[in-house]
């Protein structure tokens, strides 16, 4: 297995460079515990129970509930705080949750009493977050991994690995973007230097070898929404089982700038003999500084189907269950690439050399991706008149996720790195709600969402690819929700408040091992720990 999946990496850079990949999709695929402050501080488990304009996200059969017409509006604000290491970056952001309307047509029959249509804006996910972090003595550079995984394990040659004016590192040339960006230094020199140096003997040299010592930096800056605009109708059958049909349109806006540095003692570089040439490789009283910088900004539009059912067999039981299909979306990305380098010995400056893609302007590409089906269960029990339990079990099929071109046919080598690395996740949500008067209740609820890659990602038994201009791939091991709430009824008035603490664990990758049978060179990898808190107010009225 490892070695088709190194072959994977080896073979699909250059036929793949112009959209994104598995673990791409994975985050674009991502939804929040977001909606009405009500659907929030039950944690989202609200498959069975309906009547709440969120249902339309999660089970529309909830829509079939309704007896009377709603319209409300939900406001947020968030307080994210990010942790890598020693390192905390801390953000505030306003934001609209949902705003909907559910009508309700009444009809003249025992067997559908209710036929009700809805139109609801939600914000399914939130991309904000800021992360910075260093590794101190790391056991490897970003430079190895580039000279053996991309060089030399493919036979690439010093000609190959030129670079010429207005690079496109998704097209020009046969060696993959990483290498020629690395290699191709220009120096004080006539010659040419960089991160990946020639050995000599036929083989490229990476940065980091016997006698070396540094520390790895980096940054990680991630800005966008996904929103999604909901169009349903559904009803009641006999006031037994209750139905709900959900047309899904999606917009996607996602912005990222990520950072990766090394400062290095006593690197393997090409030595500079009297401004005339360049020596062989040398690690006596050097040292070096680089960084790696990336910017991608994706756009896309999309579309899913939603089908929901709720069964009442008795008046304290309800039972749902709801199919959610892929969300089928078009993506433009455009992005820019850009590397710095500097070299010393005996503390003087060797050479010092900043390159960017495409003279400094920023290439694009479209595609289309695939996100994952999933499937939700759910039981709620009806106490008396005072009080829900409610309980939750969402299917993520992540092993489903498709990547194709703008024509929409896959890529069958993407499609294998997916069922390689991910696998399904579980989410289990519990909420519970009281009545303490005709008029105030009191909420709770919690959520568990597991991991999403398999064992051997997070082992470090694979050797992970990635395509366009960064390296870096992370992913998120669990995900928490505590919530809690307090809702106010008063006539045909609502209002509703929610308080979310969300506790994500992640890991944040800045190249992949490479893991073969007869060479391992290790990753540069932290953990991220987020721990956000969110304030939610929706303010509704029900004729």
């Amino acid at each position: 297995m490892k070695k088709k999946v190194f072959a994977l990496l080896l073979c699909g850079l250059p036929l793949l460079m112009n959209a994104q990949d598995a673990f791409d999709v994975l985050q674009m695929s991502q939804n929040d515990l977001r909606g009405t402050a009500r659907f929030q501080s039950m944690a989202g488990a609200f498959g069975a129970l309906g009547g709440d304009l969120s249902v339309l996200t999660q089970n529309p059969g909830g829509i079939g509930v309704y007896r009377n017409s709603d319209l409300g509006i939900t406001l947020g604000l968030d307080f994210n705080s990010s942790e890598s290491g020693v390192d905390k970056m801390n953000q505030t952001k306003f934001s609209l949750n949902n705003v909907g309307y559910i009508g309700a047509i009444r009809l003249d029959s025992e067997v559908m009493p209710n036929l009700n249509f809805g139109f609801t804006y939600n914000r399914v996910k939130s991309y904000n977050r800021h992360y910075v972090g260093g590794v101190g003595d790391i056991d490897n550079s970003m430079s190895n991994y580039v000279a053996d995984g991309f060089i030399n394990m493919d036979d690439y040659t010093v000609a190959d690995l030129y670079w010429t004016d207005n690079f496109d590192p998704y097209f020009d040339g046969t060696a993959p973007w990483a290498a020629v960006t690395m290699f191709d230094m220009p120096t004080r020199t006539d010659g040419y230097v960089g991160i990946i140096n020639d050995s000599g003997d036929g083989l490229m040299q990476g940065l980091y070898g016997y006698g070396t010592t540094g520390n790895a930096f980096y940054e990680v800056d991630e800005r966008g929404h996904a929103d999604e605009y909901n169009i349903a109708f559904g009803g009641n059958i006999s006031n037994k089982l209750y139905w709900g049909l959900d047309f899904g349109i999606l917009d996607l806006d996602f912005r990222s700038y990520q950072a990766y540095e090394e400062d290095l003692e006593n690197p393997y570089v090409m030595t500079d003999d009297e401004n005339l040439f360049l020596s062989p490789i040398s690690n006596e009283n050097t040292s070096a500084t680089w960084g790696l910088y990336n910017y991608l900004h994706s756009k896309g539009t999309g579309v899913n189907f939603k089908l929901g059912l709720i069964w009442r067999p008795i008046q304290s039981l309800r039972v749902g269950a709801a199919f959610h299909t892929p969300t089928y979306y078009d993506m433009r990305d455009t992005y820019y690439v850009s590397a710095s380098f500097k070299a010393y010995q005996n503390y003087e400056l060797l050479y010092t050399a900043d390159k960017g893609s495409n003279d400094g302007y920023d290439y694009s590409s479209t595609y289309t991706i695939h996100t994952p089906w999933r499937f939700i269960g759910s039981l709620a029990g009806v106490i008396g008149n005072s009080g829900i339990v409610s309980l939750d079990y969402e299917y993520v099929a992540n092993q489903t996720m498709r990547i194709g071109n703008d024509r929409g046919d896959e890529y069958p080598d993407v499609t294998s790195r997916v069922k390689d690395y991910f696998k399904p996740s579980h989410i289990i949500r519990i909420g519970a709600e009281y009545r303490l008067t005709p008029n105030w209740s009191l909420r709770a609820g919690y959520s568990y969402k597991t991991s999403q890659v398999n064992k051997g990602v997070d082992k470090y038994e694979y050797n992970i690819v990635t395509v366009g201009t960064n390296p870096a791939y992370q992913y998120d091991n669990t995900v928490q929700h505590i919530t809690c709430g307090v809702g106010y009824r008063y006539k045909s008035f609502y209002g509703d408040l929610a308080y979310v603490h969300q506790m994500r664990n992640s890991v944040y990758n800045a190249f992949s091992p490479i893991n073969t049978d007869y060479i391992y060179d290790p990753n540069i990898s932290a953990d991220v720990k987020d721990k956000n808190n969110r304030l939610s107010l929706t303010l509704g009225v029900r004729f």
